[in-house]
């Protein structure tokens, strides 16, 4: 219950950034930081920092290769994104950041998102890094080993980042893909 109460807070607390601009869609251009992190991509095991994504819309997500229904459901709404923008989809790139990187090897986040799009790249780090990078965005999650196994709690929302990086929009809901995909090709000009 705790957490749930900490959860809501936070997604109401996202709801006050610049305005929203339609529902599960809040403005955040100038009250979030810069898009700033150090991670490993899973693609191809490179060191990567949020410098190797300038140039390009970023679309942030935490979740992790276990998810049972939320992270699958999102990234295939994002893969639909991708593919409504076309060509200019090269110029998106979608990092899905796990939040259990002691189960979400490289070769597993690879596996993941490449089943949905070539343009989703995994990213794993530290418990650290990753623990900033969710602070940075005020995004919640847990990982938890119980008698039942490991529980994983993560919130659902997905940033976009303008090609110089800067925070532009909080998503809560991913399923109006056109409306999506319009924010997104906004963004790119």
């Amino acid at each position: 219950m705790k957490r749930f109460a900490v959860l809501t807070f936070v997604l109401l607390f996202a709801a006050c950034g610049r305005g929203e601009t339609r529902q599960g869609v809040t403005n955040i251009s100038g009250v979030m930081p810069n898009l700033q992190f150090a991670m490993t991509r899973a693609n191809d095991g490179a060191a990567v920092t949020a410098d190797s994504y300038r140039g390009k819309v970023v679309i942030l997500y935490f979740g992790y290769t276990h998810c049972p229904d939320e992270c699958p459901t999102t990234l295939a709404n994002l893969a639909n994104v991708l593919k409504t923008l076309g060509p200019a989809a090269n110029n998106v790139r979608v990092l899905f950041v796990t939040v259990d990187p002691a189960r979400d090897t490289l070769a597993a986040l690879k596996s993941y998102t490449n089943a949905f799009a070539s343009q989703i790249d995994g990213l794993r780090g530290t418990d650290n890094a990753i623990a900033m990078l969710a602070r940075r965005y005020r995004a919640l999650y847990s990982v938890t080993q119980t008698d039942r196994g490991v529980e994983v709690m993560h919130s659902g929302s997905v940033f976009l980042f303008d090609p110089r990086g800067r925070a532009r929009e909080v998503l809560t809901d991913t399923n109006n893909e056109t409306a999506m995909a319009n924010d997104i090709a906004a963004l790119m000009h």
